[in-house]
């Protein structure tokens, strides 16, 4: 077995962990988080199964083998904690699915997974598809330059929005979400790796530009909740469900609960999806023959009629890009969990009350799951091919019980959008375009500027 309970008399026999090159006085391994994660994260395997970090004055476990993340991901002696939530607590909150542990995560779960069941998706087909075609349409009454990120976020909100709140009203407030998302998901990697508590409490301009955006979304969050009941109204979606959900007693659960489900339902739905919508935008540019193969796919498929939701699942190709993207180019690239009891992991003691991490990007990076482990190749998905990527080097939406419960919204939300996208325009960057990645708890082009050429 590579994760077991460990007995206290039984914690002689196993070793500790090696601790990895690099580290720096006060700040340990996090200025190497800070300056090149990517890189840094990517070599660890080299060093061993299992290494410690030190983050300041933190001793935090660094797991980077696929069968060992998938084993904490499922094993019960670890749970949601650790820097990475620590950092998102502000934001997310104790009581929403996102961050929430045991009972009460289980009693979330079964509150929000109706709106994501297979059989429920279709109904939010049309709205993907309305606003994949107004995305097409923007771009063509716009002209000029694109800037992706303000775009990419917009349709993820407004998708999410009016699927899940059947808000309308959410027109008003997107811009709002996009800009606070943008400037706390910086912040909090900041906070994470670099774990410096009461400094990030001195009133510098960036952490007053942190504190005003998390403010705002507060507000707003408080005041769908509030308009929602203002109307009197009570459509058939997950907004509803928050609102008439009880707790284990019987009774209706809190407005804290209330607030941080919707936060942990419009944060992902804006900013992994947005993240990933600029991910698969750069990579249609940088691939313009995927763009070609995609467009003939649709043509092929769906003929002179537009894309619609029930020809997301013959599109397959254009599947597979999708796939290849989430897997080079992952927004969740980071994650963290805490041990509640004394365990080992793959030979090595792990002591309870330890705060362990580990890498998407890394894992689906590793030369050792995937041959030419860094180019794109979108064939690498099909049947006769993917049987051969190792179990758990491929988890864009994790494992277990908490695995994200939109998975396949996002997917078809995703799959519609590249089809709808890549066969009305080719894309070429704008001079000022920076394609890097941009380093936050989120993983995302630096600033995408691209021109949207009619095919």
């Amino acid at each position: 077995m590579t994760v077991e309970s460990v007995r206290p008399e039984d914690a002689t026999t196993t070793a500790e962990p090696p601790v990895a090159g690099g580290a720096v006085p006060l700040l340990g391994h996090g200025w190497r988080l800070v300056r090149d994660p990517l890189a840094f994260l990517s070599r660890l395997r080299d060093h061993g199964d299992v290494v410690r970090l030190k983050l300041g004055p933190k001793t935090v476990y660094a797991v980077t083998t696929p069968a060992l993340t998938g084993a904490v991901a499922l094993s019960p002696d670890y749970i949601i904690a650790g820097p990475l939530w620590e950092s998102l607590e502000s934001l997310l909150g104790k009581e929403g699915v996102a961050t929430a542990n045991g009972t009460l995560h289980r009693r979330q779960r079964r509150t929000i997974q109706p709106a994501f069941r297979l059989d429920a998706i279709p109904a939010y087909g049309p709205i993907m598809a309305e606003e994949a075609y107004a995305l097409v349409e923007r771009w063509r009454d716009a002209g000029g330059v694109l800037d992706i990120t303000y775009e990419s976020f917009r349709v993820a909100v407004r998708v999410a929005a009016r699927c899940l709140m059947r808000g309308g009203y959410m027109d008003a407030h997107a811009d709002r979400i996009c800009a606070d998302l943008t400037t706390l998901f910086a912040g909090m990697y900041q906070r994470m790796v670099v774990p410096l508590g009461p400094l990030y409490k001195v009133p510098l301009p960036a952490n007053r530009e942190f504190n005003r955006a998390l403010a705002d979304l507060h507000v707003l969050v408080d005041e769908i909740v509030a308009d929602r009941r203002a109307s009197g109204q009570k459509p058939d979606d997950l907004l509803t469900a928050l609102l008439e959900a009880k707790d284990d007693n019987g009774d209706p659960i809190g407005e804290q609960e209330i607030h941080d489900q919707v936060i942990a339902i419009l944060t992902p739905g804006a900013e992994t999806v947005g993240s990933t919508v600029m991910s698969l935008l750069l990579v249609l540019t940088e691939h313009p023959e995927l763009g070609d193969k995609i467009r003939d796919e649709v043509k092929s498929v769906v003929g002179d009629r537009r894309v619609a939701f029930d020809d997301v699942r013959r599109l397959t190709y254009t599947a597979n890009v999708v796939t290849e993207t989430l897997r080079l180019y992952p927004a969740v690239w980071i994650l963290t969990r805490r041990a509640v009891a004394d365990t080992e992991l793959g030979g090595y003691r792990i002591p309870k009350g330890a705060d362990l991490i580990y890498s998407p990007y890394a894992i689906q990076r590793d030369r050792r799951s995937y041959e030419r482990n860094e180019d794109f190749d979108p064939d690498r998905w099909l049947p006769e091919r993917s049987k051969d990527v190792p179990k758990y080097a491929m988890s864009p939406f994790s494992v277990g019980n908490r695995k994200c419960p939109s998975d396949h919204f996002s997917m078809a939300e995703l799959t519609l959008i590249t089809a709808v996208v890549a066969h009305a325009y080719r894309f070429e960057q704008a001079p000022d375009s920076d394609p890097r990645p941009r380093i936050g708890i989120t993983l995302r082009p630096r600033r995408l500027m691209l021109r949207a050429r009619p095919r």
